[in-house]
């Protein structure tokens, strides 16, 4: 731990040259910052919406954080390292939460104010938001993947996906008998660790067995069955093309064009892809019948009859620890994550709620018809490894699990273990 923390304090210099928040009083209300992730202007509004609702009591104020996740991370650890007190509130991706908490960069969430924000909220959320036993941030919008499907090519290959469960081995033998691609991110950046950590968790696996270990303890969980499978699956799937000629540059966009064409079948993603998809019908890029013939149903099984543990994303509130109105930073994230807000971000900007409240909104029932199976995938979703050095261990599975032709169940769980561990104990570089 003592090197993680000499490694964020080592860029701290390099975070003062940033803005800082001006040190003379303010004038009228406290203004609240809260640093966003990009979006389609959802966030903005709601911050509107809540200084509306505080009365004059604060107002919040938006910066938009860069578009990946890791730069996001590097910024806001830069500036925190330094103490920055202009971040009140900060939307954060969950694998880089425990990151921030370790060195105490977050505010302690109050525990009235935690029981008030995980009631009605879907488990994975609460899991993600949560790092040794604590919350230490405010669950908001909850993302999962879900397996899409061509109605015409599941019916051609005999089954049903949305009455019945399917195993990766049913998707990829109707794609390879159909002559069809499988949608699925092979691109070497953190949709690649997504798909890992979702096929290793759905067999019964862990990246790692004990996240919460120092970095020369952890225990990687690469060679299990659970690897072996997770490795099988995916290298299959590259070695035959199943993915398409593109698979290895394949991010979330690039796989919903290739379920869109000629050649779809069945593909794995965020539920981004139903709103993008009936937007390119509307604007003619796209014909109709295309919305007619996908289906939706639960992230496919790695053994038959045991549940898939989909992948989890979104974004969690952090309180900033040297914000100046940590209180009214609080109140506001509460306002935020509002069953009503998070309703209005799902149905405007595609992003699900982590309030299971917010899936009964007759705005979202219009807008996002497999509502229900999204908040069923949601509770059964598991986070990426949850661990301070997260950057790591992500990074390292990009290395050694990339291109998807090339891994195999032989060799690919030694490599990654061997690889990641050395990383971990300075031995080797990223």
């Amino acid at each position: 731990m003592r090197r993680r923390i000499r490694s964020i304090a080592a860029t701290a210099a390099l975070a003062l040259a940033l803005p800082l928040a001006a040190c003379a009083s303010e004038s009228g209300p406290p203004t609240l910052t809260w640093y966003i992730n990009p979006d389609n202007g959802g966030q903005v509004k709601i911050a509107s919406l809540c200084t509306q609702a505080a009365k004059g009591e604060y107002r919040i104020t938006t910066e938009v954080l860069p578009r990946d996740a890791a730069s996001q991370r590097e910024q806001l650890a830069r500036r925190l390292a330094a103490k920055d007190s202009s971040i009140d509130i900060m939307s954060l991706d969950p694998p880089f939460i425990p990151e921030l908490a370790e060195p105490g960069f977050l505010a302690p969430i109050p525990s009235d104010v935690a029981e008030a924000v995980t009631t009605d909220v879907v488990q994975g959320a609460i899991d993600g938001a949560t790092w040794r036993d604590e919350l230490v941030a405010i669950p908001f919008w909850a993302n999962t993947q879900l397996l899409w499907y061509r109605k015409s090519v599941a019916e051609a290959a005999g089954f049903d996906p949305a009455k019945t469960p399917v195993t990766w081995q049913q998707i990829m033998d109707a794609a390879a008998e159909q002559d069809k691609f499988l949608g699925v991110q092979g691109a070497k950046a953190e949709s690649l660790t997504v798909w890992v950590n979702a096929l290793i968790e759905s067999a019964g696996g862990h990246i790692l067995e004990n996240p919460e270990a120092s970095a020369d303890e952890l225990t990687l969980g690469f060679e299990s069955d659970a690897g072996r499978k997770a490795a099988e699956i995916m290298g299959t799937i590259g070695r035959e093309g199943l993915g398409g000629p593109g698979l290895p540059t394949a991010d979330e966009n690039a796989t919903m064009t290739v379920f869109q064409r000629d050649r779809g079948s069945f593909m794995v993603n965020w539920p981004f892809v139903w709103s993008a998809t009936n937007a390119a019908v509307e604007d003619g890029t796209l014909d109709a019948s295309i919305v007619d013939d996908i289906g939706w149903a639960m992230y496919p099984q790695v053994d038959e009859g045991t549940d898939a543990r989909p992948p989890y994303g979104g974004i969690n509130l952090g309180i900033g620890a040297f914000s100046t109105h940590v209180d009214l930073a609080l109140e506001a994230a509460q306002c935020i994550v509002s069953p009503e807000n998070q309703a209005f971000y799902f149905a405007t900007n595609g992003n699900p709620p982590s309030s299971t409240k917010a899936y009964d909104d007759p705005q979202v029932v219009e807008a996002f018809p497999m509502a229900d199976v999204i908040r069923e995938s949601l509770e059964k979703a598991a986070p990426r490894p949850q661990t301070p050095y997260y950057n790591e261990v992500s990074t390292g599975v990009q290395e050694t699990w990339h291109p998807p032709a090339s891994v195999n169940p032989d060799t690919t769980p030694r490599e990654a273990t061997d690889f990641i561990t050395a990383v971990l104990r300075g031995e080797a570089l990223l």
